[in-house]
């Protein structure tokens, strides 16, 4: 997807949408690939506002890594408050697919949260 450069995607057009569905090394949902190219049209206008992304992110955890301290990964939640509300504002600014399920995985993998298991050896890494 472009280098996942939001300036080129945000230019992609039906046509782009159309070669995208039918590429096999990739999810072919037409919605999905809609919505990145929405998403980074979205991305765009808040950096253009002068929002600052990373800031409006690490907003929902006060701007530090929340260490969770779970002990199975069955306690682990697909969602919390913080991303039920950064589902809610992103959507405020346009984005999609981006419900709080997928805001909380987001937050994990950019490490806003730790929620390494407490017998991870990670778990203590990143504490």
């Amino acid at each position: 997807f472009a280098g996942f450069d939001p300036a080129r995607i945000a230019r992609f057009t039906a046509r782009d949408v159309q070669r995208l569905v039918k590429d096999a090394g990739i999810v072919r949902h037409r919605g999905k690939i809609e919505a990145f190219v929405a998403n980074a049209r979205a991305y765009l206008a808040m950096r253009d506002a002068g929002e600052d992304f990373a800031a409006f992110a690490w907003g929902f955890v006060g701007g530090t890594p929340r260490c969770n301290r779970f002990t199975r990964a069955g306690d682990v939640p697909a969602q919390t408050e913080e991303s039920r509300r950064m589902s809610a504002q992103l959507k405020r600014r346009g984005f999609r697919f981006v419900g709080p399920t997928t805001c909380y995985a987001f937050m994990q993998a950019v490490g806003m949260v730790n929620d390494h298991v407490t017998s991870c050896h990670r778990w203590a890494e990143l504490r």
